[in-house]
């Protein structure tokens, strides 16, 4: 991850941080809280010590939580301790990774708690932010869903517009075996469903089924594969489709539409305070 934070604190920071440069004497020293202002899930502690080491790390750093916990309103999460010129120019990329990440893994816990009791899984999906990919899957495993492919290049997902440009969904499955790769295929309607069952498929995706359709598909596929539904599922909807006894939904929203949590950053100096006039 050291590419993402170096590029992230390279955003920010530019040729110096003038603010902390003009204000603050270099020697001064302090200690800093990261602070939980409402209820989430917490992720992206691992990326403190990443983003300290590469701005001439710090003399102490305490990570109280794990990625993962649900932290309340009050909780801190994290202490660290150093140049007090370090930690402010630090403060706004560690805000935005916990905060961020945070969110993604506080949405993925409430659509794996919205399934309990079901044998329904709930996967995330590619539609990531640009470069946060790896961090924003590990936010969401965090928060209790299973990870999908992590790219192209992982597993075969023969989707719509791939059926069309192979010619087929008999085509496209053929050209797919012996790849040595998961593969799974997107079925529209009935006789690309029997085509794609006819060919061997062992892994479905329906897409934008009502609960209802999507009970009546399962039905009718009978164990013969594993079936994934997705397609619009939110919050809201995603208990009736897994109730459609699939085995799988996907949710883009838990990566596309998390919003930022509310964590604040508290610094306070350690020793003697020296005024401006003692700094000239």
């Amino acid at each position: 991850m050291n590419e993402v934070v170096r590029l992230a604190l390279a955003e920010d920071i530019g040729t110096g941080d003038v603010t902390s440069q003009a204000c603050v004497p270099e020697s001064r020293m302090a200690r800093g809280r990261f602070l939980v202002r409402e209820p989430l899930v917490i992720a992206g502690l691992e990326l403190l010590s990443e983003i300290y080491d590469l701005r001439g790390g710090v003399d102490e750093l305490a990570v109280l939580k794990r990625d993962g916990d649900v932290c309340h309103d009050g909780d801190v999460v994290a202490t660290v301790r150093g140049r007090a010129r370090t930690l402010l120019e630090c403060e706004r990329v560690a805000l935005n990774f916990l905060q961020r990440l945070s969110g993604v893994a506080t949405l993925a816990r409430r659509y794996a708690d919205a399934v309990a009791g079901t044998r329904c899984r709930v996967l995330d999906t590619r539609k990531t932010t640009p470069g946060l990919r790896l961090l924003e899957k590990r936010a969401a495993a965090a928060g209790g869903v299973t990870n999908h492919r992590m790219g192209l290049f992982d597993a075969i997902l023969i989707k719509n517009n791939h059926i069309a440009a192979a010619g087929g969904v008999r085509q496209a499955m053929l050209a797919a075996q012996g790849s040595g790769l998961p593969v799974e295929i997107e079925v529209r309607t009935r006789e690309e469903l029997h085509e794609a069952l006819g060919c061997g498929a062992k892994h479905l995706l329906l897409d934008n089924l009502t609960p209802a359709e999507a009970a009546e598909w399962v039905r009718e596929i009978g164990g013969r594969a594993t079936v994934e539904l997705s397609g619009g599922i939110t919050l809201e909807s995603v208990r009736a489709y897994a109730e459609a006894a699939t085995d799988f939904v996907s949710a883009g929203a838990i990566t596309h539409s998390a919003r930022a949590m509310d964590i604040s950053f508290r610094l306070e100096l350690i020793g003697p305070q020296i005024n401006a006039d003692e700094r000239r």
